[in-house]
């Protein structure tokens, strides 16, 4: 590696370091968060282990309430000392990721959906639109067809009505000397 592509490596790494400085003091933030959540729900789960034996001491539940209660609080406690673990936060950024994953897919699929009305809206406008050209050209064939109508109507009714109908050769001749016209 020369000392010129040496230089352009170092730059590169330069340029991108402050996102990894981002990403990494988001990621911190985020397990700091994690764990704080972890130790809210230890303290919650030890909290109702103590209020199922108080409750219990005092009368105020049965054995068995006394038991159930104890039971999930125990839950509670170990979830929240796992999440305080480095397991524990890697498995919740875990979880937080494929989170992240199925929003996303959601909002694709919204803004899929979306764009697939506003090419259907674009569709039914066009059809509605060469719907109404074809309609013009066949309304103005029909009056392009009418007013032909109407010139051989005025140009038969010019016409004298001996020379509307067929006759034979000569035929012409022997109707005028009878007088008919």
């Amino acid at each position: 590696m020369s000392f010129h592509e040496m230089a352009i490596t170092i730059r590169a790494v330069n340029r991108c370091s402050s996102e990894f400085n981002r990403i990494k003091s988001d990621a911190e933030s985020m397990e700091a968060r994690i764990k704080s959540a972890g130790a809210t729900f230890a303290g919650l789960g030890a909290a109702s282990t103590a209020v199922a034996y108080l409750g219990h001491q005092f009368g105020f539940l049965t054995a068995e309430q006394s038991r159930w209660l104890s039971s999930i609080g125990s839950v509670v406690v170990a979830l929240g000392m796992f999440m305080r673990t480095s397991l524990g936060v890697a498995v919740a950024q875990k979880v937080y990721a494929a989170a992240c994953w199925v929003a996303t897919a959601a909002q694709n699929a919204l803004n899929i959906s979306y764009a697939t009305f506003l090419a259907l809206t674009g569709v039914g406008i066009a059809v509605i639109i060469a719907a109404a050209a074809a309609m013009w050209h066949f309304a103005s064939q029909m009056n392009a067809a009418t007013s032909s109508m109407k010139e051989y109507n005025a140009a038969m009714a010019e016409t004298p009505s001996y020379t509307r109908s067929v006759r034979r050769s000569g035929e012409e001749e022997t109707l005028r000397r009878r007088g008919v016209e």
